[in-house]
């Protein structure tokens, strides 16, 4: 049966118990009538509820407004007895959404710095899911959950050595999924700690020289690093037991490396090792995906079917601009090449983008979305005076980050700014949700002049440690809570500011 194209207005008596339904000029059994109308939107079934009592009923079915909420992706993990009113439901998720966006585009939440321990210097950030993991030059790893705003880091203790009487080396990386937080060390070292399972490291191993690239798998229990002319991977067996699962060596030194999400059996790693990229499986460990003699890759990012990276090309000399190289995975072909700049790509988001959709930043200082099914920018921004360091984007907002601190977000239909906040190192790491804001500005100079931890006065070396940031978006009661009491005006109205911390009385409570 096919959607109905018009609506004929039908008057009979109602019953409580429908068991047939008046359809035109037949009468049909309600279930055919319910697999009918789950063809119909929301406005269409607001205008059947309006033809009679029992098409009312019918139009109101509790199975069609759930089928409706799960197709707009609203509480996916829940079944049709979790709500009695499935047709709210769905009316509260899509308000709570548009007040969200309305306080991503005037900047309405609560802000915090996450602190760390004065005198170190912030080494590497990553986050997931709202949970910040942070690495630092004295040896240090903390981690933070902002979804509840705990404030209160707890460090992730190393693995201890019978000779490690002496100060921990500095971090190099530290990668974080849903179950799993890995960190690795200027020694060579790489520690895997269990969210779960408290402090101490599940599983430790060394490298003979420095690591060069740190990849965790965004689901289950895979780690890969690159140190030297070396690629390994690491994963647990069937009991539970940690193990090196492959071992690649290749002939040039990684620059960057990336696991292949939602693969099923042995792990595929993605690694970019100055102008070879290279595609890593057990089965066929030596793989070249893609090698072109004096063009290096800039930047890369791997999805569960496509790699994106960044190639560097001399346009002065051969008449060829900086372009992205899009590979599909499984057949190892280039799809797409895009982009036309003189400039180096230096970042590329393409697994958290939307579908057929990628987003770049360039050191001409211009962030890129492109159309990956006609390989055309949409849209071109200019964004960072100094280059675009670290970059994101959702359906309609992009958040960039540059090489002189600042973060930026954009509408990305509009083209326009919407805000803009400023710290004093590069931004290296940038994160979102719908609710929350996760950035970090990491100092390039680990070891600055005059930054001794010796020195007494560490209020004068506050601006060479790097900061990072979380911003909370959601009009739920946790982030007005995480405003600083002093901040929290008791009026209910405050007029000339929308950022939801009361400064125009700030001590009215006292």
């Amino acid at each position: 049966l096919k959607k109905p194209n018009k609506l004929i207005y039908l008057s009979f008596s109602f019953q409580n118990e429908i068991n047939e339904v008046p359809f035109f000029d037949i009468q049909l059994p309600y279930e055919l009538a319910l697999k009918i109308f789950q063809y119909l939107s929301k406005a269409e079934l607001g205008r059947c509820a309006q033809v009679s009592k029992t098409w009312k009923v019918l139009a109101e079915d509790e199975v069609l407004w759930y089928r409706l909420c799960q197709q707009e992706g609203y509480l996916l993990d829940t079944s049709i007895s979790d709500h009695s009113c499935w047709k709210l439901a769905l009316k509260n998720c899509r308000a709570r959404e548009r007040t969200l966006k309305t306080n991503w585009k005037n900047r309405v939440g609560a802000v915090s710095q996450l602190q760390y321990e004065l005198g170190k210097i912030l080494c590497d950030v990553h986050s997931c899911d709202g949970v910040v993991i942070a690495g630092y030059t004295s040896g240090e790893v903390r981690l933070w959950d902002t979804r509840t705003w705990d404030y209160i880091a707890p460090v992730l203790e190393p693995m201890h050595g019978p000779g490690d009487a002496g100060p921990q080396p500095r971090v190099s990386f530290v990668r974080i999924n849903s179950s799993l937080a890995v960190a690795a060390y200027e020694d060579g070292t790489v520690s895997i700690w269990n969210l779960m399972f408290g402090r101490e490291p599940i599983h430790h191993y060394q490298h003979n020289q420095r690591i060069q690239a740190l990849a965790l798998g965004s689901e289950g229990a895979v780690v890969a690093t690159a140190s030297g002319f070396e690629v390994k991977v690491e994963s647990p067996d069937d009991r539970g037991f940690w193990q090196t699962t492959e071992t690649f060596e290749i002939q040039k030194l990684v620059n960057f490396l990336s696991l292949v999400p939602d693969v099923t059996g042995s792990p595929v790693t993605v690694a970019a090792a100055e102008d070879t990229v290279y595609l890593l499986k057990v089965e066929d460990p030596g793989k070249i995906l893609h090698s072109v003699y004096g063009q290096p890759v800039t930047c890369l990012d791997v999805s569960a079917r496509e790699a994106a990276f960044g190639v560097k090309t001399f346009g002065w000399l051969l008449n060829e601009p900086n372009q992205i190289l899009l590979y599909n995975l499984e057949t190892n072909q280039c799809l797409r090449k895009m982009g036309n700049s003189l400039g180096d790509f230096t970042c590329v988001n393409l697994r958290n983008s939307p579908p057929n959709m990628l987003v770049t930043g360039n050191k001409d200082r211009r962030v890129r979305v492109f159309d990956l099914r006609s390989s055309e920018s949409l849209c071109s921004l200019y964004a960072h005076q100094l280059g675009v360091s670290a970059v994101q984007m959702d359906d309609w907002k992009i958040v960039s980050g540059g090489e002189e601190g600042l973060v930026c977000v954009w509408d990305q239909r509009m083209g326009t700014k919407l805000w803009e906040i400023h710290a004093r190192h590069p931004v290296r790491h940038v994160w979102f949700n719908s609710h929350s804001l996760i950035t970090a500005n990491i100092p390039d100079e680990k070891t600055p002049r005059g930054a001794s931890i010796m020195d007494d006065d560490f209020t004068t070396h506050r601006k060479h440690r790097g900061i990072i940031y979380a911003y909370e978006f959601s009009v739920d009661q946790l982030a007005v809570e995480s405003v600083l009491p002093i901040c929290r005006s008791s009026y209910d109205e405050v007029t000339g500011y929308n950022y939801n911390i009361g400064l125009t009385v700030p001590y009215d409570n006292i």
